[in-house]
C-alpha cells in the first residue's frame, strides 16, 4: 500500500474513533449532568417560615412585648412573613404604638389578619391594621371604634370650642376639604389635643400604607366601625380571606414596600410556625390584669395587718409583702388612676380604725364608700378591658359591710348587758352564810370568805342577796 494511501486510511480511522466518543460522551455526560441538577433541586433550602403570632384581648404589656420579641425573632428564624392573627378590643396607647413601632421597623413583611370568624380589630387593633404591610379580615369580622378615651383623672373644664379648618369628606367620611363649611369640635381642650394626636397619628399609617385616610379619620372622630366586606370596597383593608393557608395563597405575588425598596411576597409555599408567649410573658399577662393587681393588693394589705396583729405568725407577713411588691409592680406598668388608689388605701385604713375606735360605724361606713368609689376609678372602666370587675368589687365591699354592721352589734348588745365583772358584777349575786351572826359575820362568796354585813340575823347555810360592795366587806339582805 502506497504510504499517502496509508495516510489517508488512518487519518480516516482516527475521523471515526472522534466521531464515535463525540457521539457516544455526551450521552454519557447528559445524565450527570441531569443527576447534578436533580441534586441541586433537592439540596436547595426550603421555602421558609410564616410566623403566626396571635393578639387575643386586650392590648397590654405583656402583649406588646410578646409581638415586639416575636417580631424580632423573625429575623433569626429567617422567616419570609410574619402574620399577626388578631381578635382584640382594643387596649393601651404605649402598648400599641410599641407593636407599631416594632412593625415599622421591621425587616419582615407583617401581615395583620382579623381573625377568625367573629373576631374584631377594635381600637388599638385598628391603628395595627393600618400599620401592617398588608391587612387581610377573615369573614363576619370588623374593625373600627378608634377614638381614644382618657386614662383616670377628672376632666378639664368645657372650653370654647375651636372651628377647624376643614369639615370631613371623602367617600369614607372624615378628612379635610378645601372650601368645606367650618364646624365647631366638641370637647374639652384636653380631649380635642387627644382626638387630634391620634387623628394625626392613623393618617400617617393610611399614607405610609396607602389605605382610606379619610375614613381612619372618621374612625378615631366619629368611632365609626365596618364589617370586613364594608373595609374591602373602602380600601381599608387589602383582602378578605377565609383562614390563614387562604391568606398566604392570595397574598403570593404580591408587593409591599420595606424600607424604601419594594418586596415582592412568596407565601404560597410557606410552612406556618405558631410562636407562644412565653413563661415571663404569660406571667405578665396575669400579673398586669387589673382585676388580679387589685386582688394581689389586697391580700398584700390584709397579709400585713394580720402580721402587724399576730407578731410571729410569718406566714401572712411573708404573703402580704410578696403580694403587695407585685401589686405595685403592676401598678407601675399598668395606667392607674392615682386618685382611687389613695381613696382606696383611705377606705381600708378607714375600715381598720373601725376595730379600734368606739365610732359606732362612722368609721366603718365612710371607709366602705371610699373602698367601693376608689376601686371604681383605679382603672379607666373606658379602656377595653382595663377594668376591674364589678362583681368583684361588689362582693369585696359587701364582706367589709357586714364586718362593720357585726361590730356595731356587737359593740350595742355589749353596752346593753349587765357588768359582770368587777364589784358592780358582784351587786345582785347570792352569798353563803357561814356562821349566825346579826350585824357583822362572815359568807362565802366565790369560794371566798368576805366580811359580811346585815341589818337582818341570820343564820348559817342561809343565802343572801349582795346590795353593795365596800371595800373588802359584802352589804347583805336576806334572800
Amino acid at each position: 500500500m502506497k504510504p499517502s494511501l496509508r495516510r489517508a486510511l488512518v487519518l480516516a480511522l482516527l475521523g471515526c474513533g472522534v466521531a464515535m466518543a463525540a457521539t457516544t460522551e455526551p450521552k454519557g455526560a447528559a445524565p450527570a449532568a441531569a443527576v447534578g441538577a436533580g441534586a441541586a433541586t433537592n439540596d436547595s433550602e426550603p421555602p421558609g417560615t410564616a410566623l403566626v403570632l396571635e393578639i387575643n384581648g386586650p392590648i397590654g404589656p405583656a402583649t406588646s412585648r410578646y409581638v415586639v420579641k416575636g417580631i424580632e425573632s423573625a429575623r433569626a428564624r429567617d422567616s419570609r412573613l410574619i402574620v399577626l392573627e388578631m381578635d382584640t378590643p382594643g387596649g393601651l396607647d404605649s402598648a400599641m404604638r410599641d407593636i407599631i413601632r416594632a412593625i415599622l421597623a421591621s425587616p419582615v413583611p407583617v401581615a395583620t389578619y382579623v381573625a377568625p370568624p367573629g373576631a374584631r380589630a377594635a381600637s388599638a387593633g385598628t391603628y395595627i391594621l393600618y400599620a401592617s404591610h398588608v391587612a387581610a379580615m377573615a369573614p363576619a369580622t370588623n374593625l373600627g371604634a378608634a377614638t381614644p378615651v382618657s386614662i383616670g383623672g377628672e376632666p378639664e373644664a368645657p372650653s370654647p370650642p375651636v372651628l377647624p379648618q376643614g369639615k370631613p369628606t371623602g367617600k369614607g367620611g372624615g378628612g379635610s376639604g378645601e372650601g368645606s363649611a367650618p364646624e365647631p369640635q366638641p370637647g374639652t381642650a384636653m380631649e380635642r389635643k387627644v382626638v387630634n394626636d391620634a387623628v394625626a397619628y392613623i393618617r400617617g399609617l393610611a399614607e405610609l400604607r396607602g389605605r382610606n385616610a379619610d375614613w381612619a379619620e372618621q374612625a378615631v372622630r366619629g368611632a365609626a366601625s365596618l364589617t370586613a366586606n364594608a373595609a374591602l370596597e373602602h380600601k381599608v383593608i387589602d383582602l378578605v380571606a377565609r383562614d390563614l393557608p387562604d391568606l398566604l395563597v392570595r397574598i403570593d405575588g404580591r408587593e409591599v414596600r420595606i424600607d424604601n425598596r419594594t418586596v415582592k411576597l412568596a407565601t404560597r409555599d410557606l410552612a406556618v410556625v405558631h410562636v407562644r408567649p412565653d413563661w415571663r410573658t404569660e406571667l405578665l399577662a396575669v400579673i398586669t390584669n387589673p382585676t388580679v393587681a387589685y386582688g394581689l393588693m389586697l391580700i398584700g394589705i390584709w397579709g400585713l395587718l394580720l402580721e402587724g396583729y399576730n407578731p410571729g405568725a410569718v406566714l401572712p407577713g411573708v404573703v402580704g409583702s410578696i403580694c403587695l411588691l407585685i401589686a405595685l409592680f403592676a401598678f407601675q406598668i399598668l395606667s392607674v388612676n392615682y386618685a382611687g388608689l389613695a381613696l382606696l388605701v383611705l377606705g381600708t385604713a378607714m375600715i381598720i380604725a373601725e376595730f379600734f375606735f368606739p365610732t359606732y360605724g362612722s368609721l366603718g361606713a365612710g371607709g366602705v364608700i371610699a373602698f367601693i368609689v376608689g376601686s371604681l376609678i383605679l382603672f379607666d372602666t373606658d379602656v377595653p378591658g382595663m377594668h376591674i370587675a364589678r362583681s368583684l368589687i361588689a362582693a369585696i365591699a359587701t364582706v367589709g359591710a357586714l364586718v362593720i354592721a357585726g361590730i356595731v352589734y356587737l359593740a350595742t348588745r355589749s353596752q346593753r348587758r349587765p357588768v359582770a365583772t368587777g364589784a358592780q358584777g358582784m351587786v345582785g349575786d347570792l352569798a353563803e352564810v357561814v356562821a349566825d351572826f346579826s350585824g357583822k359575820g362572815r359568807v362565802r362568796y366565790g369560794g371566798e370568805l368576805w366580811n359580811a354585813r346585815s341589818s337582818a340575823a341570820l343564820r348559817a347555810g342561809d343565802m343572801a342577796r349582795i346590795v353593795k360592795v365596800e371595800g373588802l366587806t359584802l352589804w347583805i339582805e336576806p334572800q
